[in-house]
């Protein structure tokens, strides 16, 4: 918990004017008159308001939020890398990433990773989202400065991501997706792996996706709007042609992008889900009984 002692004071000053500079998490007056509005901030373990007279040999404490602890979840998860400064780690379906929920991965992070020796070390948190039922690679920040430049290469799409999944039909064998999503550019390439018949679903494709923006939903929404929905996408989904009981068919099966603080490159990927191949083959095998 960052803290800060007063000395060789001069001169009167208001708390609110003192703390300027003095704690990285707090750069403007703004932020520092919320910080002390919310209590986060004591003078010698109390609370004092913003214009309290700093005194020499006070102890000032941020009680930073991102440092906290929150309650833990004691949910073990693959850790495909970690460092001091951020981490990958493959998310189950089934699982949302954060939420009023306690079963998290959010609130399961502090259990399976290490805290950051790094002097802006904040309590794990991921830096992006997959949907409840998509399982996959999802990146963590474990410092202030990591989580503000991951959230700066996403928007400059310097973030590479790749999934697989298993779409309804007969797909092309490749294309490139770019219907706006909620009135925002949105851009997807896809694919073709394979294809096998269906007696169910008369053929089904496994199919490998680069979405160039992040859009919410967005491999869902452009693959049903070819006529090419996600198997198991109770959304967006053909009705009548909906999987139940068997999840969705979509996998974040690679991060690679440039480290933020070591300028290494970092290249993460994970096999195609077992699942997928499985529905795969079985489909074949049905079909020609």
């Amino acid at each position: 918990m960052p803290y800060h002692k007063v000395s060789r004071l001069n001169q009167n000053i208001r708390l609110s004017d003192y703390l300027l500079g003095v704690f990285e998490g707090l750069p403007t007056r703004s932020s520092i008159k919320k910080a002390i509005k919310r209590k986060l901030i004591t003078v010698n373990g109390q609370w004092q308001p913003s214009g309290y007279w700093v005194q020499n040999m006070d102890l000032i404490t941020y009680n930073d939020t991102l440092r906290l602890p929150r309650k833990i979840l004691e949910y073990k998860v693959p850790i495909l890398h970690e460092d001091d400064y951020l981490a990958i780690i493959h998310k189950p379906a089934g699982i949302s990433v954060t939420g009023n929920q306690f079963f998290t991965i959010q609130n399961a992070l502090p259990f399976n990773l290490e805290m950051s020796m790094s002097t802006d070390a904040i309590v794990p948190m991921p830096v992006h989202r997959l949907d409840n039922q998509t399982s996959g690679l999802l990146l963590i920040a474990k410092t202030k400065k990591t989580r503000i430049l991951l959230g700066q290469l996403f928007e400059h799409q310097k973030i590479n991501k790749i999934y697989h999944a298993v779409v309804i039909g007969k797909i092309e064998k490749s294309g490139n997706l770019s219907s706006p999503i909620a009135q925002k550019e949105a851009f997807t390439f896809f694919e073709r792996i394979s294809c096998q018949p269906s007696l169910k679903n008369e053929f089904l494709s496994l199919v490998k996706l680069t979405p160039k923006t992040g859009r919410t939903h967005q491999l869902r929404i452009h693959l049903a709007s070819i006529g090419h929905p996600i198997l198991g996408d109770k959304l967006y989904g053909m009705k009548g042609f909906i999987l139940r009981q068997k999840g969705l068919f979509l996998s974040a099966t690679n991060l690679s992008f440039s480290h933020p603080i070591t300028s290494q490159p970092v290249n993460v990927s994970i096999p195609i889900p077992a699942k997928f191949i499985k529905r795969m083959d079985g489909e074949e095998r049905r079909f020609w009984g």
